[in-house]
């Protein structure tokens, strides 16, 4: 095939595997309960009396399902293309893949579009879900074509994004990390842009125009609006016209600009995927260059009294020998727990941190400006749904404390997976390091390494204090909530990375439970606010899709290495998190805080309890199978 063997291969394998009909049987399973929950809702909470009724159903159920399909696919995109190339690199199988002959694009593009194809399988396997609310009215098969098409643009772009940064950079905690920023940044910026605080037109082009050509988040909401004219009496005319004008508009424009982004990006990776890599390996030009620095030419020329001399010289120049000669050589002390002193005062996770620090100080620059904007002024737009009633101040906030914890969690599962890769988690577990030792020396040296990502949401916290935004009471909930959760992310992040041997499967899972639990659960309010009525009718569906939830969870945290404590934690995530955004929804802040705490404080100890006892268990020391 034109992308080459990886891909070829990757197409020929995956249909054999089990977990590739269990995703896709999964996803479109998931879509359809929200559907029927939705209708499960209505029906319960009004009568439906007329057409209109379902068309309006239909509406608000595109409207939901779409953005929500996007969202995961701009995440799985991007972060599993990443994954799949830092993968090979910790592995050191990619340094393999150079050596063959497959040309840079066979390579680039095999790596990419085999990374996708699970994205791609899972988006087209819920087309049917989607064609289905047509046949409720209210939304019509062009809508769903343009959703599609901003969906697979999105996801080209975003993966080309990931695999590029992934051939670039040598660590995965950078490669993931770095994704995730600009993905924000990005998206950051667009919505600002759109929402006029920049001005509301450039060069005569109005600025939401831009932000939809340039954002995959304002191009999804309006390639779900039906198009304007369709209702019109002599319709074919205006319908073409009115499509035409969405196509070719701002819908059109981002299509044009995701494709182009990715031409671009695919082109600089295919272009410098072999000067970036392999970038630690000793090449034979460099090993002859520094023998003949040794010898001061080549030692096939030298006799043997020369190279007698010479190597008099190399010696006489040698650490140990300056040492006999008087010389005092400072050393470092290494503490008592030597995994901390590793992760603290040594570049474990490589120089290019900085640049991730720096990164994530543009956002937080960004966010305090979106926040303090907020409360001088005083002034939000409404939104619809959910946004309608998510306080303004909490809108630049929640997505950057999201970010944080990713970035957290991120840290920590690769802090694992690093080890296991590069053989040397093995060498750690037969020496006489305490479990308590690794375990709190990694959880202290992955707080310590995002000590930014901890207390940049403490400082816009305290200043949404300080400017009247939040009670003495409220911003002291907030600051050990906030804590608390990074406990968790940072725990739940080490557990992925020591039960799955595959360092894809950890990351994915890690991250993915980070995604259900917030957005999963945002999703589960978005309907019961979009179809509001009765509590009682309401109640049973989402206990079931809740519940559904809690299981999903126990299989991927607590299936490998069972226990009570994380089969009891797994079930009460989910109505926790539920609680605690309904709890924050309706103002009762503290039967928030107190459920927050303590279901995620439990669920912590019931994460590292495993690590601490179950050592060799916890860390995959008796399984050799890779997932």
């Amino acid at each position: 095939m034109f992308v080459g063997p990886v891909f070829t291969r990757e197409a020929a394998v995956a249909p054999r595997r089990s977990r590739f009909f269990l995703l896709r049987s999964v996803y479109v399973g998931a879509l359809l309960l929200l559907m029927c929950t939705g209708w499960m809702v209505m029906a319960g909470t009004q009568i439906i009396s007329n057409i209109g009724d379902m068309a309006r159903f239909g509406s608000i159920l595109f409207g939901i399902l779409a953005p929500i399909q996007l969202a995961f696919v701009l995440f799985f995109s991007a972060l599993g293309a990443a994954s799949s190339v830092a993968q090979e690199k910790d592995r050191k199988t990619f340094i393999l893949l150079l050596m063959t002959r497959m040309s840079n694009s066979e390579l680039v593009l095999g790596k990419l579009f085999a990374s996708l194809l699970n994205i791609y399988v899972m988006v087209f396997a819920a087309l049917p879900i989607f064609m289905l609310i047509v046949l409720l009215g209210g939304v019509s098969f062009s809508q769903v074509a343009r959703v599609y098409a901003v969906t697979v643009a999105t996801a080209l772009a975003a993966g080309s994004l990931g695999s590029l940064l992934a051939l670039w950079r040598e660590k995965t905690f950078q490669t993931l990390s770095i994704t995730a920023l600009i993905l924000m940044f990005w998206l950051g910026l667009w919505e600002a842009i759109g929402s006029g605080a920049f001005g509301e037109s450039w060069s005569g082009v109005s600025t939401e125009m831009l932000s939809i050509a340039f954002s995959p988040i304002r191009a999804i909401l309006s390639a779900i609006r039906p198009a304007a004219g369709a209702s019109l009496g002599d319709a074919a005319g205006a319908t073409w016209l009115a499509t035409a004008r969405l196509w070719f508009g701002g819908v059109g424009l981002f299509m044009l600009f995701s494709l182009l982004g990715a031409v671009l990006l695919n082109g600089v990776a295919i272009a410098l995927v072999r000067v970036w890599n392999p970038t630690r390996e000793t090449r034979p030009q460099q090993a002859q260059a520094g023998q003949e620095s040794i010898w001061g030419e080549k030692p096939e020329t030298l006799d043997e009294t020369q190279k007698q001399s010479r190597a008099e010289q190399a010696r006489a120049g040698h650490v140990d020998a300056r040492r006999g000669a008087g010389e005092r050589l400072a050393t470092r002390a290494v503490w008592n727990n030597p995994i901390l002193w590793r992760e603290v005062c040594t570049w474990a996770y490589g120089r290019k941190v900085m640049i991730i620090r720096a990164a994530y100080l543009i956002l937080f620059l960004m966010a305090a400006a979106g926040l303090y904007f907020v409360v001088t002024t005083h002034s939000g737009d409404p939104g619809e749904g959910l946004a309608a009633i998510i306080p303004p101040a909490a809108r630049p906030l929640a997505p950057f404390f999201l970010l944080s914890l990713m970035i957290i969690n991120a840290l920590a599962v690769t802090s694992i997976t690093n080890e296991r890769d590069g053989r040397s988690l093995d060498l750690l577990l037969v020496t006489d390091l305490s479990p308590s030792e690794f375990v709190f020396g990694k959880i202290g040296g992955v707080l310590w390494i995002t000590k930014e990502m901890v207390l940049a949401p403490l400082a816009l916290s305290i200043y949404l204090y300080i400017s009247g935004g939040l009670t003495g009471q409220n911003l002291a909930y907030l600051i050990i909530g906030m804590l608390v959760m990074d406990l968790f992310v940072t725990m739940l992040g080490i557990h992925c990375g020591g039960i799955y041997a595959n360092s894809r499967s950890a990351i994915g899972v890690s991250l993915g439970t980070l995604f259900f639990l917030f957005l999963g659960v945002m999703t589960c309010l978005l309907i019961m606010i979009s179809f509001r009525g009765s509590f009682q009718t309401q109640l049973a569906p989402f206990l079931a899709i809740i519940l559904g939830g809690g299981v999903g969870l126990f299989v991927s945290l607590g299936a490998r290495n069972p226990s009570s404590a994380i089969a009891t934690a797994s079930l009460l995530l989910p109505f926790a998190t539920f609680y605690a955004i309904t709890s924050f929804l309706l103002g009762q802040y503290t039967p928030m805080f107190l459920v927050l705490v303590f279901v995620y404080g439990f669920t912590t100890t019931a994460l590292l309890m495993p690590a601490l006892g179950e050592f060799n268990m916890a860390m995959g020391w008796s399984r050799t199978e890779q997932d």
